[in-house]
């Protein structure tokens, strides 16, 4: 449970805490509607991944453009800003970087309207770093540099990676730049924590292993191809290389961000059912926007305390 909120004569600052999660992070656009709805306007706003980047738009006055933009993507449009390269990223993104960088040019974290904060981990470290001042586009390109898909980036002699490998809803970057009251919106719930299984008790063709595969799967069996990975007709059941990356990865997000908001939880957490939506499906923001949307208005009750517990 969240430590009571002692109120005084001072305003209590409300913090939004936007997790990382890919594709999925095109929820946060719903999120951020409801609440503009109720008038739950963040004074603090911090994100990881995905959630840096969306943060990032709300907080230059650019959520509009960003999500006109998403809105309209097709899965063609996806497949064409995805450029591919074959060291330090299997995807390099250069054509996402320029439409990102062309929105964020010259812009200084000090100069946002409301406070704002990213997180990355720094690649030879380990360690979490948390970026509150300089160029905001540096610190959304190295929050969302998602390892083995998109290269790392230097920033101030670090190399740094995507910030959901250390701390994927970053409700302690949010309390410490300020926030007494914390709304945090989590993507990483795929369902995966689930007790243990026997292995006896499988056989060694029903596991997800034989599933179908979704699209951008497809894609990135495509791309495994294309990089020379050779697989004999014995190996054909067996997920790509991309494909079990991918799903390593939605299992391990997950069980961190229960551990970091078991320790720091939100006064109000937001949890989009959104497990269907793969990480790579940018072109499925109308649905991820909807489902941010609706897992926002289930929260309505306790929203509505946080308002008044706010004074708005």
């Amino acid at each position: 449970m969240p430590a009571p909120i002692h109120t005084s004569h001072r305003k209590l600052k409300l913090g939004l805490a936007l997790g990382g999660g890919a594709a999925k992070g095109w929820a946060h656009i719903g999120v951020l509607r409801i609440l503009e709805d109720l008038g739950l306007i963040p004074d603090i706003v911090v994100g990881t991944s995905i959630g840096s980047l969306v943060g990032a738009f709300y907080v230059t006055g650019n959520l509009d453009d960003l999500e006109h933009w998403v809105s309209n993507l097709s899965w063609t449009d996806v497949v064409t800003l995805l450029d591919i390269r074959f060291s330090g990223g299997l995807i390099r993104g250069d054509k996402v970087i320029s439409e990102l960088r062309k929105q964020m040019a010259g812009i200084d974290i000090n100069d946002t309207p409301k406070p704002f904060g990213v997180v990355a981990t720094d690649l030879n470290m380990g360690n979490e770093v948390w970026l509150r001042e300089g160029d905001i586009f540096n610190a959304v390109r190295a929050s969302i540099a998602l390892p083995g898909l998109f290269s790392p980036i230097k920033v101030n002699e670090r190399w740094l990676v995507d910030g959901g490998l250390v701390n994927p809803v970053p409700v302690s970057l949010c309390r410490a730049m300020g926030a007494d009251v914390v709304i945090a919106v989590d993507l990483t719930k795929q369902g995966y924590f689930q007790p243990p299984i026997e292995l006896s008790s499988m056989s060694p063709s029903s596991s997800t292993a034989t599933e179908d595969i979704n699209t951008a799967e497809r894609l990135f069996n495509v791309l495994d191809s294309m990089m020379g990975r050779l697989r004999s007709p014995k190996d054909e059941a067996l997920p790509s290389v991309l494909n079990v990356a991918i799903r390593s990865l939605n299992i391990m997000t997950e069980r961190i961000a229960r551990s970091r908001l078991a320790g720091d939880p939100p006064e109000v957490l937001i949890a989009p059912k959104i497990a269907d939506i793969s990480l790579m499906e940018f072109h499925r923001a109308r649905e991820a926007i909807e489902l941010g949307r609706h897992a926002t208005s289930q929260q309505l009750s306790q929203l509505e305390h946080i308002k008044h517990l706010l004074g708005r």
